[in-house]
């Protein structure tokens, strides 16, 4: 009999709808995938060498548990010089991923009768992550017509006893979003406030458009950074989801006891994508600009073709690389004998019917959204928002 924890955990939604859209495909159907998060361009040839490298000169051994000197140390500049944050090697674990270190992140702080704060639209696994730790997730809803944005006053209603921590995300998977420094500064006040750790996922911070400038929350406050745990990566800046290679910085208590769940877990990341990720920091960023230009003009034209359609508005993302945009004028609507009722119903007629695979919003605390990524070819999202075009226009 599996354990209770194993039989509630769903699978990722994303994941599952990238896997259903490959085994589509691979059945020869034409699929307009705008499902995964990961950007359609190659690692660059220099990551990639350093990699091969890595394996011709022996370095296929363990490492230490929270990662090698020199790419602790590239982790280190980077903040210093992206952030202007300081850290020590102490206050740095190299992770599997993003996501491990989120994991492993909530396993070290959070604990059964703890509270945590999650704002929608949130990114899929956050909600399972704290509940996987026995903590609770508090959902504080952002809105659309304001742009996403949240107030410590907003914040503030749901602080309790219990409360022991809030995610923020940003620029934000699914939506795009952004915090304004204002914003950030009275959510760094009620963190100071009430005692509370701020987790500061900044995975999507190189991809910002139309001249937005990242700021980290705990670069604004010294008080701010003692309560903030920053988590990164390489995934998606430099187009290396598959390397697997994650890092978080904070109070070295909170490193050191992640490192001692990864010691028991995972071990180390894999020794050769950890010399790759050092290659990704201490060499050429020229790609970075290019692929955040290419995503620019996607988003300019798929935010364009969906706000063309009756009904539906699209916020324009800020950042990342998805569209997140609005159908709840069309719930309710028929095709054929099946009755468009929620964002799932949605994306199954697209799916099955016009062969375009999007994520559910209700997956990420939005009933009547969908997630868009614009991380593929212009083709596919020409492709794509013709079909839902298509789609929509048949609905009765």
């Amino acid at each position: 009999m599996l354990s209770r924890r194993a039989q509630a955990l769903k699978p990722s939604p994303t994941l599952a709808i990238n896997a259903k859209e490959k085994l589509l495909r691979a059945q020869g159907l034409d699929i307009a995938g705008f499902g995964a998060g990961e950007p359609d361009f190659d690692t660059p040839e220099h990551i990639k060498q350093a990699a091969i490298d890595a394996v011709n000169k022996g370095f296929t051994k363990y490492t230490p548990v929270a990662g090698i000197e020199p790419l602790k140390d590239a982790i280190i500049e980077k903040f210093k010089n992206d952030n202007g944050l300081t850290f020590k090697r102490e206050e740095v674990i190299v992770s599997c991923g993003g996501k491990h270190g989120l994991y492993n992140l909530f396993q070290a702080l959070f604990q059964e009768g703890d509270e945590v704060i999650i704002l929608t639209p949130y990114w899929v696994s956050y909600p399972p992550m704290v509940e996987l730790a026995g903590a609770k997730p508090v959902i504080v809803d952002t809105r659309e017509e304001d742009d996403y944005q949240v107030t410590g006053d907003l914040i503030r209603k749901y602080i309790t006893s219990k409360t022991k921590g809030i995610v923020l995300n940003y620029p934000s998977n699914p939506v795009g979003s952004v915090y304004t420094v204002e914003n950030l500064v009275q959510i760094g006040r009620l963190a100071v406030d009430h005692n509370l750790y701020i987790i500061s996922d900044e995975m999507y911070e190189k991809i910002v458009y139309d001249g937005y400038q990242h700021t980290s929350i705990a670069s604004i406050d010294s008080a701010f950074r003692e309560r903030t745990i920053i988590c990164n990566g390489v995934s998606k800046a430099y187009s290396m989801t598959g390397w697997r290679i994650g890092y978080t910085v904070g109070q070295k208590e909170i490193i050191a006891a992640m490192s001692n769940i990864q010691s028991q877990s995972t071990s180390n990341p894999t020794s050769i994508s950890q010399y790759a990720a050092l290659a990704a920091l201490t060499g050429p960023q020229d790609f970075i600009s290019m692929m955040v230009g290419e995503f620019q003009k996607r988003r300019d034209f798929l935010v364009r073709e969906l706000t063309s359609i009756p009904g539906v508005t699209c916020y324009n993302p800020r950042g990342a690389f998805y569209v997140f945009p609005n159908f709840n004028a069309l719930l309710g609507k028929r095709f054929n004998e099946r009755t468009i009722d929620s964002s799932a119903a949605l994306t199954e007629l697209l799916l099955e019917e016009f062969h375009t695979a999007v994520v559910p919003g209700a997956e990420f605390g939005k009933e009547g959204y969908l997630r868009l990524s614009f991380a593929t070819s212009m083709d596919v999202i020409k492709k794509g928002a013709e079909r839902i075009q298509k789609a929509v226009a048949s609905l009765a």
